[in-house]
C-alpha cells in the first residue's frame, strides 16, 4: 500500500459505449489497466458506461440493464482494481430491489474491497433525459471516501449543477470531487446554444472548484447516440477535464475521441489556496436557515 505522500495522480477515462454491456465492461477494464500504467492512482468511469444512455427513451424493457452491487461489475473491477493498486470511482445503473433502482457509483479500494456507494441525488427530467422514469433519487447523503491515496467523494452529474452538493461533499473531507457524467448537445440546438450550454457546464464545476478549495474531475462519454433509429439522438461532447482548488483547468480531453487525461491532487495546494481564500472559515452557519427551504416567500 502506498504510502501518504500529500500527492495522488487521478485518471479520467471518456470513452465511447455500444449496445453491448458485456463489450463495454470489457473495455473498461482494459481502459483502466491504460490509465493504471500511464501513472493513475484514482480512476473514474463515465457514468452509466455499462451501456449507450437509455434514458433517452422512457421504455421498461430498459431496467433489464441494471445489476445489484456487488454483481458483474464491481467483481470484474475489483480484480482489476487489486491487480494495478488502483482506486476506481464505478458509475452503475443499481437494480436495489423489485422495482427501486437507482443511478449510483461505487468506489473500490487499491485492494479491490467495497470502500462504499453514492447514490446520484438530483434526478432530472429534460428532453432525452428522462432519467425520473428510471432513478429512485439518492437516499444515502453526500459522501467521502478514504481511498489509500486520498480522501475522495463523488456526485454524478445532474448533481454538478447543485452547490450545496459540492459544499456538503468538501464539508465531508474530499480533497477531488468526481463528476461521472453523459451530458451533451441535441443536434437540433448546437449551433444556436451549444457554445453556452457547454460553458455553463464547466464554469459552474469550475466554481465549485474555487468556492471549496478542491480539486473538482468531470468524465464524460463521446459519440452520438441514439435510442431510436428516426430521432435526433445526443452528441456527447467529451471535453473531460480536472480543475484545480482555483477553478484553473490543469487537463482537459477533446470534444470527440476516447483518452485519459491525467493529473495530480496536491493536498498542499488545498491546504494554500483555503488559507489564502478562507471562505470555509468565513461561512455563516448562523445564517443559513433559509437554505432547507424550497423557495423563501417573505422573510423568515
Amino acid at each position: 500500500m502506498k504510502k501518504h505522500t500529500g500527492k495522488f495522480s487521478v485518471g479520467l477515462i471518456q470513452i465511447a459505449l455500444s449496445k453491448n454491456q458485456d463489450d463495454n465492461l470489457k473495455k473498461a477494464v482494459a481502459w483502466i489497466e491504460k490509465a493504471a500504467k500511464n501513472r493513475a492512482e484514482v480512476i473514474c468511469l463515465p457514468e452509466l458506461f455499462r451501456s449507450r444512455y437509455f434514458c433517452q427513451v422512457e421504455d421498461i424493457e430498459n431496467f433489464e440493464l441494471a445489476e445489484a452491487i456487488p454483481g458483474p461489475s464491481t467483481t470484474a473491477i475489483s480484480k482489476a482494481a487489486a491487480k494495478h493498486k488502483v482506486a476506481v470511482v464505478v458509475p452503475l445503473f443499481e437494480k436495489r430491489a423489485p422495482g427501486v433502482y437507482h443511478n449510483s457509483a461505487v468506489v473500490i479500494n487499491s485492494d479491490g474491497k467495497n470502500l462504499g456507494l453514492y447514490r446520484k441525488m438530483h434526478i432530472p427530467d429534460d428532453p432525452s433525459y428522462y432519467e425520473k422514469f428510471y432513478f429512485t433519487p439518492g437516499d444515502l447523503g453526500f459522501k467521502s471516501f478514504a481511498t489509500s491515496y486520498g480522501k475522495i467523494g463523488t456526485l454524478i452529474c445532474w448533481d454538478q449543477w447543485y452547490p450545496e452538493a459540492a459544499r456538503l461533499t468538501a464539508l465531508k473531507g474530499a480533497s477531488i470531487i468526481f463528476y461521472p457524467t453523459a451530458i451533451g448537445w441535441h443536434p437540433h440546438e448546437k449551433e444556436e446554444h451549444g457554445k453556452a450550454q457547454f460553458e455553463s457546464w464547466q464554469t459552474v464545476q469550475r466554481g465549485h472548484a474555487v468556492a471549496n478549495g478542491v480539486y473538482v474531475a468531470a468524465v464524460n462519454r463521446v459519440g452520438l447516440e441514439k435510442q431510436t433509429e428516426d430521432s435526433a439522438g445526443i452528441e456527447f461532447w467529451g471535453s473531460s477535464f480536472i480543475a484545480d482548488p482555483q477553478g484553473v483547468i490543469i487537463a482537459q480531453a477533446s470534444t470527440d475521441e476516447e483518452e485519459i487525461i491525467i493529473a495530480d491532487v496536491d493536498l498542499s495546494r488545498v491546504e494554500y489556496i483555503r488559507r489564502n481564500w478562507p471562505f470555509l472559515r468565513d461561512r455563516r452557519i448562523d445564517a443559513y436557515e433559509g437554505i432547507v427551504k424550497r423557495f423563501i416567500d417573505g422573510d423568515i
